[in-house]
């Protein structure tokens, strides 16, 4: 199978920009009056601006599948091959295209003038647009074919103009319905197309597909936005428009209308919610590992909605790692994708190695869409290697013939790769490898592991008070080490002060939740009889300062303009957690060792790493 990235992406978007005071210059007023439930439909959706292909004669100034190839054209002008007779897939979607027959993927490859190739339609939501992209990866992947395009186009304003609904008021002698009326202050204009090859582009940045997950529960829900029925028409009865006598009894019922059950949308953030969760059970996504999450939501209100579901699951991805445009270019679903990935990729907001996470919930009949990407390509070249350093365990001599000594250390280098692995994740030390760290995450940073510094020193002394006489030497070991690391939260202090901080600031601060548990874990071990197997503890612990402390010292002085005096305790410990490890080796080959005690240091070492990831998960969580 083939690797496959978005290597362009184009967009769309009719027209200037169209403020709320313009719409109803654009869709008209239906019998002349302006709508009842336009404000507070837009104070709830929060849009500003948005584009329509139409004009304020309610004339259409581009067909759907015209805008599709503008859009196609873009991402094609954009990429840095020359593709034109290159392409062999074509994937489109939309919710309505401009002709009942043939499909819309037919009417845009002829607008496109693109060679004889395969060709796919999407007809759907907001859904389509992915389905779409999943067709087109499927093809490159398996190299079936070497360069696809997915295109999806939107044109909902002209179903919209009021003349559509002048004849129906009449025939019903009311107003048009809300669930209809809704939609006309929702919904708007554009299109987007990505390029897909089996390579990354060799100028700029990529986005390499990881995955691409669709799901329907149309089998769960009723149908909750539509056109072609009534769920009950007139005289009570539910039917499809081609199933009334004519055309104009259909149009006139309101049968032929796009709407929204009003009563069920709400259902469609829990759905793609409970999809979230379930892709984080799966280990499909790492929400620590998220740097951008592109979300489309057809208003302002669902956001906070899927904001709210997912703190409650605990698993929420932190606001400023949104990205929308919906406040400023509309709601254009099936393309609303693509337009909020092309102002990410060509607007210069992406870095190599962030993961862009993207998350299409569809209200037609429920459906659920996330793409996984990763950015590659050219960029800033230090935060490209911290990036891709390869875990590493710290060297720990001991003797191969020992069996005991042998399954030890085996099993403290799987735990140390798979903490290290998880600690790249964790949000503090992620914005760090990805060049994003502030000054502020620094002095969190000493703030919350200031307490933890000192409770080193004091566990261990406690530790070594618990060895017996007959292991004098261990005991004597515990205690140098604990001379050793007894004032090293001092240096810690001048470092806060010297970046601005107050030191009483410091000196005040308490452990949040996470070292509270790594704490009360370690003094617990500490206060058994002959409490060797704190040696895992420090396998983690000490192997911080060995393998990550100047690496993450150098990085943070760099990142932030510092210099060495500034994060004096991280490059310190570098050189001193290296004398430590000739002491931890000493213990791993202490007689005393036998395989009940072995498989006791391994439990406390996994069990320290897991503490000690949460102490940093839950930084300023007091």
């Amino acid at each position: 199978m083939n690797s496959v990235y978005i290597t362009s992406i184009g967009k769309f978007l009719p027209g200037t920009p169209i403020d709320n005071d313009e719409i109803e210059e654009y869709l008209g007023k239906i019998g002349g009056k302006g709508s009842k439930s336009m404000r507070r439909i837009l104070e709830q959706n929060r849009i500003q601006t948005r584009h329509y292909a139409i004009d304020k004669n309610q004339k259409s100034l581009y067909s759907n599948a015209g805008m599709a190839n503008h859009a196609i054209r873009d991402a094609l002008e954009r990429n840095h091959d020359d593709l034109f007779n290159q392409v062999d897939f074509l994937a489109v979607g939309t919710t309505q295209g401009d002709l009942l027959v043939p499909g819309f993927a037919s009417m845009v490859h002829a607008e496109t003038g693109l060679p004889v190739m395969e060709i796919a339609s999407h007809h759907g939501v907001c859904g389509s647009g992915m389905q779409a992209i999943k067709n087109a990866y499927l093809q490159v992947q398996t190299g079936e074919k070497k360069a696809a395009i997915s295109c999806a186009s939107e044109f909902p304003s002209r179903v919209f103009k009021h003349t559509r609904f002048e004849a129906q008021a009449k025939f019903m002698d009311r107003p048009i319905p809300f669930d209809t009326d809704f939609l006309r202050f929702m919904l708007s204009d554009g299109a987007g197309a990505a390029v897909l090859q089996p390579k990354p582009s060799d100028q700029g940045l990529s986005l390499k597909i990881e995955w691409i997950d669709n799901k329907s529960y149309a089998n769960l829900y009723d149908t909750c936005m539509y056109a072609g029925m009534n769920k009950e028409d007139t005289k009570g009865n539910q039917r499809g428009w081609l199933d009334y006598a004519s055309i104009h009894e259909a149009a006139n019922d309101g049968a032929i209308n796009l709407k929204q059950d009003i009563r069920l949308v709400n259902e469609m953030p829990k759905v793609g919610v409970k999809r979230f969760f379930e892709l984080v059970e799966e280990g499909k996504v790492d929400p620590s590992s998220i740097d951008w999450m592109v979300c489309h939501y057809s208003s302002h209100y669902f956001r906070d909605e899927i904001f709210r579901l997912m703190q409650l699951g605990g698993m929420t991805i932190p606001a400023e790692k949104w990205f929308t445009n919906l406040y400023t270019k509309g709601n254009t679903g099936a393309a609303s994708i693509y337009i909020m990935l092309e102002e990410l990729l060509n607007e210069g907001h992406l870095k190599p190695g962030e993961k862009v996470l993207c998350m299409v919930p569809e209200s037609g009949r429920f459906q659920t869409s996330y793409m996984l990407l990763t950015v590659v390509g050219t960029g800033n070249v230090t935060v490209t290697e911290l990036i891709e350093r390869q875990p590493e365990a710290p060297h720990l001599a001991f003797d191969h013939a020992n069996l005991v000594q042998s399954h030890l250390v085996r099993q403290l280098v799987n735990i140390w790769i798979d903490f290290e692995q998880k600690l790249a994740h964790v949000p503090i030390i992620h914005k760090l490898y990805r060049g994003k760290f502030t000054l502020e995450d620094y002095m969190l940073l000493m703030e919350n592991i200031r307490q933890q510094v000192i409770d080193g020193s004091q566990w261990i002394a406690r530790a070594a008070s618990y060895i017996t006489i007959d292991n004098i030497d261990l005991r004597s070991m515990f205690i140098a080490h604990a001379r050793d690391e007894h004032r090293d939260f001092q240096i810690l202090e001048r470092n806060y002060v010297a970046v601005g901080g107050n030191l009483a600031d410091i000196q005040s601060g308490e452990k949040n939740i996470g070292s509270e548990a790594l704490s009360a874990y370690l003094f617990q071990r500490a206060s058994r009889e002959n409490p060797v197997d704190l040696l895992g503890a420090m396998w983690i612990i000490e192997g911080l300062g060995c393998r990550m402390a100047r690496y993450w010292g150098e990085a943070i002085r760099d990142q932030l303009g510092l210099n060495d005096e500034q994060v004096s305790f991280l490059l310190y410990h570098s050189d001193s957690d290296e004398k430590h490890f000739e002491r931890l080796e000493a213990g791993i080959q202490h007689p005393m060792l036998t395989m009940d005690i072995a498989e006791r240091i391994i439990k406390t070492a996994k069990t320290t790493a897991r503490l000690y990831l949460l102490q940093l998960e839950e930084l300023g969580n007091i």
